[in-house]
């Protein structure tokens, strides 16, 4: 019997994904329909996307999962009517892309290059930039992606320190874990790379206090999630120097509006949050193979846990 799996996503991601999520559920030997318009009480399995139309699970009776689209759950493991397994979006493209966003950042920072992109011409300074060995980082967040920055960085000799919610034990990374831990994870962070999931725990988690912890001269990259900083607790800090540079993928509105003062801000890098998206071609392998799994009877990848406290 055919497998019928509902696309639930924007008009403009079905024309990205209609070809190669048919080739990829083929691929895995499953007979499969897959459309933007089936019965609910005839879907199998909801390929999904928290700014769908769908926000009602309670018709799809015979549903076996919800495959996200997307790396965060936030805005869907809350929902009081999602009582189906839910699996997040992890895919090797997604996250090579964060971590060359977060690398190249870095290293961009660490080495300097601004300064010598925008010299004068006849411009001849040769100080030499410190080494990684010499530089601490810390990665908030020890998810799936935060602990791929974290092996990056300290592959290149940076030494790495990383925190996270509960504690983990990663070699080659010091793990830390608690208040006590992020408190410690700040005061040792020459490069904060943030990378935590949106909670209302993890709000703010850089305000006025946690900022003050940080070496001075400390630079700061957000790819996670844009209410992970207090805006305006950062901007004084900027002001005051304590904080030499900032780059910030996402935001708490987005897009960013004209009139933000990060735009303008000197010691502030704007990117359009570029720092790691799902490719079709890519994420279809992952959706297909949770497909196929919950055919034969085996266990999701990527199963969110509900109890994570997202």
């Amino acid at each position: 019997m055919s497998v019928n799996v509902l696309f639930a996503a924007t008009e403009d991601r079905w024309t990205e994904y209609e070809t190669p999520l048919r080739k990829e559920i083929a691929a895995a030997g499953i007979d499969a329909h897959v459309a933007t318009d089936i019965p609910a009480d005839q879907v199998d399995y909801i390929v999904y996307a928290p700014n769908s139309e769908v926000k009602d699970f309670a018709p799809f009776t015979r549903a076996k999962a919800v495959l996200n689209l997307w790396a965060g759950v936030e805005a869907i493991v809350g929902n009081p009517t999602l009582n189906l397994p839910l699996a997040r979006m992890v895919d090797p493209a997604l996250t090579q892309g964060m971590v060359e966003w977060v690398v190249g950042h870095v290293l961009r920072l660490h080495l300097g290059m601004d300064a010598h992109i925008n010299a004068a011409a006849g411009t001849w300074e040769p100080q030499a930039p410190p080494l990684s060995f010499d530089t601490p980082v810390t990665v908030l967040g020890l998810g799936e992606l935060g602990t791929a920055c974290a092996h990056a960085l300290a592959g290149l000799g940076f030494p790495v320190t990383g925190w996270s919610r509960t504690q983990k034990d990663i070699p080659g990374i010091t793990c830390l874990s608690g208040d006590a831990g992020l408190d410690h994870a700040l005061n040792v962070a020459h490069y904060c790379v943030l990378l935590l999931p949106k909670t209302p725990a993890t709000e703010n988690t850089l305000n006025a206090r946690t900022l003050a912890l940080m070496p001075k001269g400390a630079r700061i990259l957000n790819p996670g999630r844009g209410p992970l900083i207090d805006d305006d607790a950062l901007l004084a800090a900027l002001d005051a120097g304590h904080v030499d540079h900032a780059t910030l993928d996402v935001f708490r509105v987005e897009p960013l509006p004209a009139e933000h003062p990060y735009w303008s801000h000197p010691r502030v890098t704007v990117t359009p949050h570029i720092a790691s998206e799902t490719r079709a071609a890519y994420s279809s392998k992952t959706i297909a193979e949770n497909i196929r799994r919950g055919e034969a009877g085996e266990p999701f990848l990527y199963l969110v846990d509900r109890g994570a406290g997202y």
